[in-house]
């Protein structure tokens, strides 16, 4: 493979030194010569209004305390203020201008393009000889629905998004074909929204029948035995202006008829007196049995059991409360598997029978390593455990005896394995580092693994080298990390490497591949994934060591990854660029307060940058389970003590810190970004530049079409090496 030709970073740059005329898109740019660095001084961020606001807390420690919130009115939705809408188009000007003048920004996209541009499918779904799944050609911005008849038939395209936007931006955000295959029920996100819009299409004649479901949020779909409907979950429809930022209360299950509208929808369960509570179902694979999934937060769940073969039937309690977390394997009859923490913290597979459901038998025992999913398919249990942060399958019979463990093909992760009791059919899709997601059918009877789809690359994986270290951090504690990078870079000290951590919400980061993260290895830059504390990568003791007051440990162990970095004489201080999503946003945020001289550069995505405040919006409330309550004494000093917009560090070398929002975030609301940097911007944090980069027409992440995918990463990368001293590709 031709590597790229490398321009050096002692190379002349234009620089835009904006000032407020080029903030409004007028006035020209000076020159200047980039030998050391962009600084802050050469740019002149617009001016954020402060507001005479504060609010008063009540500390465990201190009493009452008083916090300031000059920035509060950034809070407003950017749709419904002029103010806001302002204020992001003159943070754009000045970020836009600073990324276009970056070395080699033009070919960095270019090359993504390249690489992006292989086939993609995901893991097939088999109903009745048809089979579902969705495919992109390589640089379509969203990715198709087809069905083949048969496993050798020709396929057809069923639902086509990019068809719905001239930009890109309605995005398919689920789909479910019935028991028979005779329709296809999916959902459609526009622009990013956590809100989705369901409707139906006949798969024999590519007709879309006139049903459509709207307020439909953090649901999915599940069709009734016979094909006459499904099982959803939705809210009250908002008040009109507040779409995008009121919390998200009164979730409720209902069953749509197909043929009917929505306002005949029957309602299946609500909780009026606890409007926090939230509704999920799931139909049984026979059929007969509904069950229905409550919780009130991120952690935790209970579950009921209902009969839908009798009218009269009541919910049966399998699991009550929201101290643990359970979810349904399958069922024989009226023997229910289900996975479950209780009792367990790597999780235990157990049996319940419905005429005594306070009874559980063991079938898997919790292990050494946790239990990560599970599926009943052809008479078997299909167990997958993470084990060292790797994947590892294994087939059991319903009494729990081990039959075999399915041959991977290397180091990785598996997901899949849906299929039905009755069939011995699978399939399941493997991706590593170095290794884009490979789909294969298996057969559990026989225990063969045969290939479905592999797609022809425009890199070799061979060319990239994978291995897993660990690290001491607080406690003693052994924290995993993997390194990867091209074969022909080694350590010197002085390796621009970038650190990608999350450390959250029961969520493991996974050795899977990434285009993105293999554009920065090929130009050279070192790639690391800490496994922190607060995922579930050991399970519920490694999740519960990383969150609530524990918080602290994930950004010890995310400093320490860093540290244990620079052990290894991998790199540097003045080479190191930290990146997280969402949570991983909340989490550069604080470690780049708490360790400025640590880091050269940082990426915080979406993040959760006030701890305050973002239980008041949207789907925030639901995070108290993982974060605590600033309304609980004990927990506000916790939060306060981390959160990223209270701790900004004056006086000190921060790191050149690119923020990167959406406008139609409704999961991580926009203003916790906003804010943050207006309070960047407005601190002396030293030189280095402090920028937000606002997308519009686009959310927390889910649905970005792969073009805007392609601009964004081109940004971060072109900033980030610019940062590390990255040398990065000359346009050709």
């Amino acid at each position: 493979m031709k590597r790229a030709t490398l321009l050096s970073l002692a190379s002349i740059l234009v620089l835009a030194a904006c000032g407020d005329q080029v903030a409004t898109g007028d006035g020209d740019a000076r020159e200047v010569v980039a030998g050391a660095a962009h600084t802050q001084d050469r740019l002149n961020y617009p001016t954020t209004r402060a507001v005479e606001q504060t609010d008063i807390y009540q500390s465990a420690a201190h009493g009452e305390v008083e916090v300031a919130d000059p920035y509060r009115w950034l809070e407003e939705d950017v749709r419904v203020s002029p103010e806001v809408a302002a204020w992001v188009t003159a943070q754009n000007a000045v970020t836009n201008r600073y990324l276009e003048n970056l070395p080699g920004r033009p070919a960095i996209a270019a090359r993504l393009r390249e690489l992006w541009n292989y086939e993609r499918i995901s893991v097939p779904a088999a109903r009745e000889g048809r089979y579902f799944y969705a495919y992109n050609d390589g640089l379509q911005d969203q990715s198709v629905y087809m069905v083949r008849e048969g496993l050798d038939g020709e396929a057809r395209v069923l639902i086509n998004p990019n068809e719905l936007s001239d930009d890109g931006t309605v995005a398919l955000a689920g789909t479910w074909p019935s028991p028979d295959g005779r329709y296809a029920a999916y959902m459609l996100q526009d622009g990013g929204s956590d809100w989705r819009i369901a409707q139906v299409i006949d798969v024999e004649t590519g007709e879309a029948l006139e049903d459509r479901i709207e307020w439909i949020k953090f649901s999915n779909l599940s069709w009734a035995k016979d094909g006459s409907g499904f099982f959803y979950s939705r809210y009250p429809q908002p008040e009109a202006g507040e779409e995008f930022t009121s919390l998200n209360m009164d979730q409720a299950i209902y069953f749509h008829a197909l043929g009917t509208d929505q306002s005949e929808d029957r309602q299946i369960m609500a909780d009026p007196e606890n409007p926090e509570v939230s509704w999920r179902a799931g139909v049984s694979d026979d059929g007969d049995y509904l069950f229905i999934y409550s919780s009130a937060g991120t952690d935790g769940n209970a579950i009921h059991i209902l009969d839908l073969t009798r009218d009269d039937a009541e919910p049966v309690a399998i699991f009550e409360g929201f101290d643990n977390n359970h979810s349904p394997v399958g069922n024989d009859g009226e023997t229910f598997f289900f996975m479950t923490d209780l009792d367990a913290p790597n999780q235990r597979i157990v049996a319940v029978d419905l005429s005594d459901p306070s009874t559980l038998t063991d079938i898997i025992p919790a292990g050494d390593f946790p239990i990560s999913a599970a599926s009943h398919v052809g008479g078997h249990l299909i167990v997958r455990t993470f084990e060292d942060v790797r994947s590892v399958v294994r087939v059991h019979t319903l009494e729990g005896e081990e039959v075999r463990e399915v041959e991977l093909p290397g180091l990785g992760v598996a997901s899949g394995f849906d299929g039905r009791p009755d069939s011995p059919e699978t399939f399941y899709s493997f991706t590593s580092f170095n290794r884009p997601g490979t789909v294969y059918r298996y057969d559990v009877e026989t225990g063969e693994s045969t290939l479905f789809h592999e797609a022809p690359l425009t890199f070799d994986p061979d060319d990239y080298e994978v291995s897993q270290v660990f690290y001491e951090s607080t406690g003693g504690v052994q924290v995993p990390m993997y390194i990867v990078h091209h074969r022909d870079v080694t350590p010197n000290g002085q390796q621009p490497t970038l650190l990608f951590g999350y450390g959250g919400f029961n969520i493991p980061m996974t050795p899977a591949f990434d285009v993105r993260r293999l554009q920065w290895m090929e130009m050279g830059g070192v790639f690391a994934l800490a496994n922190i504390r607060g995922g579930s990568e050991y399970g519920r003791d490694w999740h519960d060591g990383g969150r609530l007051a524990n918080k602290q440990n994930v950004y010890d162990d995310f400093i320490n990854a860093a540290e244990h970095l620079i052990e290894l004489d991998w790199t540097s201080p003045a080479n190191i660029a930290i990146e997280g999503r969402s949570n991983g946003g909340l989490l550069v945020g604080a470690v780049a307060n708490q360790r400025p001289d640590l880091f050269a550069a940082a990426l915080p995505g979406v993040g959760v940058m006030d701890m305050l405040r973002f239980n008041q919006f949207t789907a925030g409330r639901f995070w108290v389970s993982d974060y605590g309550s600033p309304q609980d004494p004990d927990m506000f000093d916790v939060l306060y003590a981390y959160s990223p917009l209270h701790n900004i560090p004056e006086g000190e070398g921060y790191p050149a810190t690119l923020v990167t929002t959406a406008d139609t975030d409704d999961r991580v609301v926009p203003s916790h970004s906003f804010k943050y940097i207006a309070a960047l911007q407005a601190a002396d944090t030293g030189t280095a530049p402090t920028l937000i980069r606002i997308e519009t027409r686009a959310g927390h992440g889910a649905g970005t079409p792969v073009s805007m995918l392609i601009e964004e990463t081109a940004d971060k990368w072109a900033f980030i090496a610019f940062h590390t001293g990255l040398e990065v590709p000359q346009a050709q």
